[in-house]
C-alpha cells in the first residue's frame, strides 16, 4: 500500500528513537493544557506473557507526536507483565496488569506514577462508579490444569488505592459495564452475566446469555450488548434490556472456525463493530439480523473506534515482536498503519 508521510514518520519514531517528543501548545488557545497527554489515543500493548514488556503507546490528536513507550519513558521503569486494560477516571488512569497482579495508577495528564493497587488476582477490566469507587474483574485461580474455581470482582477505594471487598461471580470474568446502579459482568468461562447491585455490592441476578460472553457495550437506547461465543459453537450478539427485567434478545452468527473476539461501539452509540471468525463486522443497533458480509477481512487482537472521527483502530501482531496499529475508515477503507509494541490489545481515546 501507499506509505504516507505520517506513516513514515511514525515508523521512524517507533523503530529508531527513544527520545521524548515534546507536545507543542497553541498560544492562541485560551485554555491552559493540563499536561502533555491530556488528549490523544492510548494504545495498550499487552507484551510477551511472562516478561515485563507491557507498554502504553501514545498518539497525539494532531498526529504529530508518537511515543511507543509512554509509561517507561515517563517513569523510567517497566509497566509490568501482561497489561490487560486502561481506564481513565478523572485525573487518574488505571492500568490493569494481569500477570503482575496489580493496577498501576498514573496521572492522566502527565502519566507520572501515582501509586499501585495490590492484592489482586489476575485483574482484567475496571469500571468506575465515581471518583472514589470502582470495580475490577479478576480470573483469580490458576493451576496446571488451567483456571479453576469462580472468578471475582474486587471493590476498589480509589482514594486509598485499596481493595475493600471481593464478590464471587462466574468463571473467568472479563468485560464489565456500569448502568443505572448495576454492574454487569461477563463470565467468559461459562455462559452467564452477573448483575451486581452497587449499593449492596452483592450479586442480585445471574443472566444466562449463552457460551463464553466476553465484552459488553451500552447503546444510545440504553440497551446492553454482549459479544459471546467460544470454540464449541457459533457465537452471537445478545441484547439485554435493563428496563424490561433484563430481557434477552439473541442475534446468532453462522457457524465459524474461530471464536468471537472484540466488541466496540461508535461515538453515536448506534453502530456495533465486532470480530468473529477472523473478520470484522459492523451492525446497526436497530438491525434485526446480523450482517452476512464482513466490513474488514482481518482479525484484530485489539479493536477500538475514535468516537469523534469514527476511525477504526485494529491491533495486530505476534506474541514476541512489535505489533501494529492499523487504521480504517468506518467504511472499511484502509488509511494507514504504524508500529507499536507487543500485542496491542486495546485503544482508549481522550
Amino acid at each position: 500500500m501507499k506509505i504516507t508521510t505520517f506513516k513514515k514518520y511514525l515508523l521512524y519514531v517507533a523503530l529508531g528513537s527513544s527520545s521524548f517528543l515534546a507536545v507543542s501548545c497553541d498560544n492562541d488557545d485560551e485554555s491552559t493544557p493540563k499536561g502533555a497527554y491530556e488528549h490523544g489515543v492510548f494504545i495498550l500493548n499487552e507484551g510477551n506473557y511472562g516478561t515485563p514488556t507491557a507498554e502504553v503507546s501514545y498518539l497525539s490528536p494532531d498526529e504529530k507526536t508518537f511515543l511507543p513507550d509512554l509509561f517507561n519513558q515517563v517513569n523510567n521503569r517497566p509497566l509490568g507483565d501482561a497489561a490487560q486494560s486502561i481506564t481513565f477516571v478523572g485525573d487518574k488512569a488505571y492500568i490493569a496488569v494481569n500477570n503482575s497482579e496489580k493496577i498501576e495508577v498514573v496521572d492522566a495528564y502527565s502519566f507520572v506514577s501515582k501509586g499501585v493497587i495490590n492484592g489482586l488476582k489476575i485483574p482484567r477490566y475496571l469500571a468506575a462508579l465515581n471518583s472514589s469507587k470502582a470495580y475490577v474483574s479478576e480470573y483469580v485461580g490458576y493451576d496446571f490444569f488451567g483456571y479453576t474455581g469462580p472468578g471475582r470482582v474486587s471493590v476498589l477505594d480509589l482514594t486509598t488505592n485499596t481493595v475493600t471487598k471481593t464478590i464471587n461471580v462466574g468463571l473467568l470474568p472479563e468485560g464489565v459495564l456500569l448502568y443505572n446502579g448495576k454492574l454487569y459482568v461477563a463470565n467468559s468461562g461459562g455462559n452467564t452475566v452477573s448483575v451486581i447491585n452497587t449499593t449492596t455490592d452483592a450479586v442480585e441476578a445471574t443472566l444466562n446469555v449463552g457460551d463464553s460472553p466476553k465484552h459488553l457495550v451500552l447503546d444510545a437506547n440504553n440497551k446492553i450488548w454482549v459479544l459471546r461465543g467460544g470454540y464449541d459453537g457459533p457465537g452471537a450478539l445478545v441484547k439485554i434490556d435493563p428496563a424490561s427485567n433484563n430481557a434477552l434478545t439473541t442475534y446468532s452468527f453462522p457457524q465459524g472456525t474461530s471464536s468471537a473476539g472484540q466488541l466496540t461501539i461508535n461515538g453515536a452509540k448506534n453502530m456495533l463493530y465486532y470480530s468473529y471468525n477472523g473478520k470484522i463486522y459492523a451492525m446497526s443497533t436497530t438491525a434485526t439480523t446480523v450482517p452476512t458480509t464482513a466490513l474488514i477481512n482481518r482479525s484484530p487482537y485489539g479493536l477500538g473506534i475514535d468516537p469523534e472521527t469514527n476511525v477504526l483502530y485494529l491491533g495486530t501482531g505476534g506474541y514476541s515482536s512489535n505489533g501494529w496499529a492499523v487504521r480504517y475508515q468506518a467504511s472499511g477503507a484502509l488509511i494507514d498503519s504504524f508500529q507499536v509494541r507487543i500485542l496491542p490489545n486495546g485503544f482508549t481515546f481522550r
